[in-house]
């Protein structure tokens, strides 16, 4: 089989190479041992009305991916931490074929152990929570989801392939729930960096990814929750989509937080030209060229839990949902 041949356009995924950190590395072990790596940025003293604030990533994609938002988030008065989890960038290790690691790893597991390690190296202190795309989802697995604050996602779902854009439906469905699989089947694992689909996955994460249900604990991983996600959580939640973004339409986004119903939510939509721009799509909002129109947003957010008057968008009421 050629890799290489394997594009499937228009729905390449393309980021950036690896962003430098100034963040602080660190080794945390999940409750299972497992070592993840991740980064902080931590302000030289304490405050207990500082938020810390962590951010779960896309499903493979690196932390460093969101290396400039972190800067952007220190710089405005919050303590930050990245990470990667298990099998992807810090967190990978020699040899992704015999790795057992699952969606719900990433959350119950990873996640996790990054609010335990939020609370012991920043006792005190509020902890929020940004998730992108299945970030959101994780951020609903913890155990300890009671312990946040605050949640901002953006684009955040579980890819429920009928909640595909419809002019991408089929094409993704192929992609993602074909040929994805049939690739792990062969190498034990999912080589996406030789395709340029995101990082190499573990085979757990593509079987989760790749089960057309509707539902999250139908997902093979999710069956081994004891409660749904989201269970713990009271989050003040505001989940940011996009209208070009073919992951994240109102029906994908509103069953993430169909699971979120212990706190308050608002389901805000931006369109590109809400912001002078002819695209975003999917992975754009945390590049830095959005730094002076999609950040303050969530920016706003964190800080406040409200949005600014001027905020760019509207609200989705809860009628256009499905």
């Amino acid at each position: 089989m050629n890799l290489q041949d394997m594009s499937l356009a228009p729905t390449q995924i393309e980021l950036p190479l690896p962003t430098p950190v100034s963040g602080e590395p660190f080794k945390e072990p999940a409750a299972d041992g497992f070592i993840l790596g991740g980064f902080t940025w931590r302000h030289a003293f304490q405050d207990l009305v500082r938020p810390v604030v962590i951010i779960n990533a896309a499903t493979s994609v690196r932390c460093r991916h969101y290396s400039r938002f972190a800067d952007y988030l220190f710089a405005n008065g919050f303590d930050v931490i990245t990470y990667d989890y298990r099998g992807i960038g810090e967190s990978r290790p020699a040899s992704l074929k015999n790795l057992d690691a699952s969606w719900t790893d990433w959350g119950a597991l990873d996640f996790e152990a990054m609010l335990n390690r939020a609370q012991r190296e920043f006792p005190g202190q509020p902890i929020d929570v940004v998730g992108h795309s299945f970030g959101g989802c994780a951020a609903g697995l913890g155990a300890s989801g009671q312990l946040i604050r605050r949640l901002v996602t953006v684009g955040a779902q579980f890819a429920y392939w009928r909640d595909y854009a419809p002019t991408h439906r089929w094409r993704m469905f192929g992609k993602w729930h074909v040929v994805m699989p049939l690739i792990t089947m062969i190498y034990g694992y999912f080589p996406g960096k030789r395709l340029g689909w995101l990082e190499d996955t573990p085979a757990g994460v593509v079987r989760d990814w790749s089960t057309p249900t509707r539902r999250y604990e139908t997902r093979p991983s999710g069956r081994t929750l004891a409660k749904k996600p989201g269970a713990t959580m009271k989050a003040r939640t505001l989940a940011i989509s996009i209208t070009d973004d073919p992951y994240g339409t109102i029906p994908a986004i509103e069953r993430l937080l169909g699971y979120f119903s212990g706190g308050t939510n608002t389901h805000w939509r931006i369109a590109p030209e809400d912001i002078g721009e002819a695209e975003v799509g999917h992975f754009a909002f945390f590049r830095s060229a959005y730094q002076a129109t999609l950040w303050p947003i969530a920016l706003s957010w964190l800080q406040s839990g409200e949005l600014a008057p001027d905020t760019p968008g509207r609200t989705v009421p809860r009628s256009e949902s499905f």
